[in-house]
């Protein structure tokens, strides 16, 4: 463990003994574990005894990241919550029924483009709306106001061909959030992007849980912690693999004053606890580049 936790910071001693939250909650993931069948026989264990709990908090967002090196299993956490698999162990729990397989209430963007490249922007954002069975003129004015927050207004007669990746991945966030879902889940969506769009797209995802505009729950996963910090209202750290919650460390808001404090490095202090949390103390043994990317 870290020989020193920062102070205005949840350490994992600190998280154990908080009360109970007396809000409802959206997610439970209860002694969760994952095992894969390897051909040779036996399995590999992705995941080991997770635990996480989301309240479900009325009026506003929140953003949990899930954080970890590479094979830690982040990216299992996100398809059994969506329920695209099913755990070896324990139970995945939202709003108290066991999760049974996907559903509208659960939105998902991917690293790799989804968009319809026959679709032009409007209808694939109005998609799952017509899937639903909303009238038409009834899914372009939802599609058209959530093509303006994300940012593309003016773009909805274009197709995919003619976006660049981060267009393409505001698309996905406006057709997710089209059909409302209660949890979005993101599945290192910046990663193929380039440093100025990234931070574009983060500070889009901030603006959209933190400002107020349509107060959804993400759960967004990275291995960049300086992403991390700057996102989440809370950081939940994750072993190397097989993957077991390490702590969940509160975050600062996600405003300009934050992203011109990890740019001055006034968040060393919690980049290399967690940093050590993972791996241990350091002493100069690792060396890590700019942007702090946890490896494997």
């Amino acid at each position: 463990m870290p020989s020193a936790q920062p102070g205005f910071w949840l350490s994992p001693a600190d998280a154990a003994a908080a009360p109970a939250s007396s809000l409802p909650q959206i997610l439970e993931l209860k002694h969760v574990g994952k095992a894969y069948p390897l051909p040779e026989g036996g399995v590999r264990q992705a995941l080991e005894d997770i635990n996480i709990s989301i309240a479900d908090v009325p009026g506003r967002g929140q953003c949990k990241v899930l954080l970890g090196p590479s094979g830690c299993g982040k990216s299992t956490i996100l398809r059994l919550i969506a329920g695209l698999i099913k755990p070896s162990e324990g139970e995945v729990l939202l709003d108290g029924k066991p999760v049974s397989g996907p559903g509208s209430d659960r939105g998902m963007v991917f690293q790799s483009y989804s968009s319809f490249p026959w679709l032009s922007v409007l209808d694939n954002v109005r998609y799952g709306l017509d899937l639903a069975g909303t009238p038409r003129s009834e899914g372009n004015r939802i599609a058209r106001e959530l093509i303006e927050i994300v940012g593309l207004k003016g773009a909805e007669d274009l197709y995919p061909k003619a976006l660049s990746g981060g267009m393409r991945q505001r698309v996905a966030i406006a057709r997710t959030l089209a059909v409302k879902p209660r949890i979005i889940l993101m599945d290192e969506p910046f990663g193929a992007l380039d440093p100025m769009n990234r931070q574009a797209m983060q500070d889009l995802v901030a603006r959209l849980w933190f400002d107020g505009e349509l107060n959804p729950t993400f759960i967004f996963v990275t291995h960049d912690i300086e992403e991390a910090i700057f996102l989440a209202d809370s950081i939940i750290v994750l072993s190397a693999g097989p993957g077991r919650v390490l702590a969940e460390l509160e975050a600062p808001p996600p405003t300009p004053e934050t992203r011109r404090g990890i740019t001055e490095g006034r968040f060393n202090e919690l980049e290399n606890y967690i940093i050590e949390l993972i791996y241990g103390p350091q002493d100069g043994r690792h060396a890590f580049p700019a942007g702090k990317v946890l490896g494997g």
